[in-house]
């Protein structure tokens, strides 16, 4: 097994260490048109991340035995050297961007991640809610383990990408250099991903590189000011709840469904999706 370090474990006093200096910079010189922070909305998304780790330990059992069983049934092997880490980490990159975009377009996706979108700021805490059910992951990363990728050197992978991740979620940052906004994705990029307006809705799916949405035409700039949150937002703080809303939402919609083809829709097709009104019944005059 591949001697890789834990990203994540590492980056712990950097995420702290910026949030505070974040909190400061906020305090010190707010921006009234900047979302900010609120006390009760950190909590929440600290609590969200806090779980998020003991889920995603119980996740990771079943997941690491289905990578490891298509690991020992493949055999190609991609050796952890100096110079294929980059390249894994590029195409982990690319599998990151599909994840993401599968999860935005397909509602029982979407009922995972939903929860990283809960939030109507966006500062660094907003990078730590994250999802309890992030089960649904996995299977966008199979093509990696069956070229040859350990599942370890994934992990690591998927960890750099998520520790990158973390310092794009801020206002404080405009723009960063020409050429770094048309390669990298920054907290502009992220700004449109995390609003609400119709415009910029399911827009800027990248982790790393912000390349992968340029390509598969999903790129949309920061022009006017984004509003955060969800379009129907949800009114609560309570962590259960968060985490659960849109399963819940799902469940009614699935038992309201009057036909087979419905329940698909309500479960594969787009968060927003509704089936086709019944048609009017005519009267019949005597």
């Amino acid at each position: 097994m591949p001697n890789l370090p834990d990203v994540v474990l590492w980056s712990i006093p950097a995420f702290v260490l910026l949030t505070v200096v974040e909190m400061i910079s906020v305090r010190l010189h707010p921006d009234e048109e900047a979302a900010g922070y609120e006390s009760k909305d950190a909590a929440t998304s600290l609590g969200m991340g806090l779980g998020s780790l003991f889920f995603d330990f119980l996740w990771k059992i079943p997941i690491v035995a289905i990578y490891t069983a298509i690991y020992e049934l493949t055999p190609l092997r991609v050796p952890v050297l100096l110079w294929t880490v980059p390249l894994m980490l590029l195409a982990q990159d690319f599998f990151y961007y599909w994840s993401h975009r599968g999860h935005h377009v397909v509602r029982v996706l979407w009922a995972c991640h939903v929860v990283h979108h809960s939030s109507r700021k966006f500062n660094l805490t907003t990078a730590l809610r994250q999802p309890w059910t992030s089960l649904t992951v996995w299977p966008f990363y199979v093509p990696l383990i069956a070229c040859g990728v350990h599942p370890a050197a994934l992990a690591f992978c998927s960890s750099a990408n998520l520790v990158y991740q973390f310092w794009i979620h801020t206002e404080r940052i405009d723009k960063m250099p020409r050429w770094f906004e048309f390669v990298f994705n920054t907290p502009s990029h992220h700004r449109v991903h995390h609003a609400s307006q119709g415009g910029y809705l399911d827009r800027n799916f990248g982790g790393i590189l912000i390349v992968w949405d340029r390509l598969f035409r999903s790129f949309v700039a920061e022009t006017e000011r984004p509003v955060f949150g969800l379009t129907k937002n949800i009114d609560t703080y309570n962590p259960v709840k968060v985490a659960t809303h849109e399963y819940v939402s799902i469940a009614k919609d699935l038992k309201k469904a009057r036909t087979w083809r419905d329940r698909a829709g309500h479960l594969f097709r787009g968060p927003g999706w509704q089936p086709a009104p019944e048609p009017a019944r005519e009267s019949v005059s005597a």
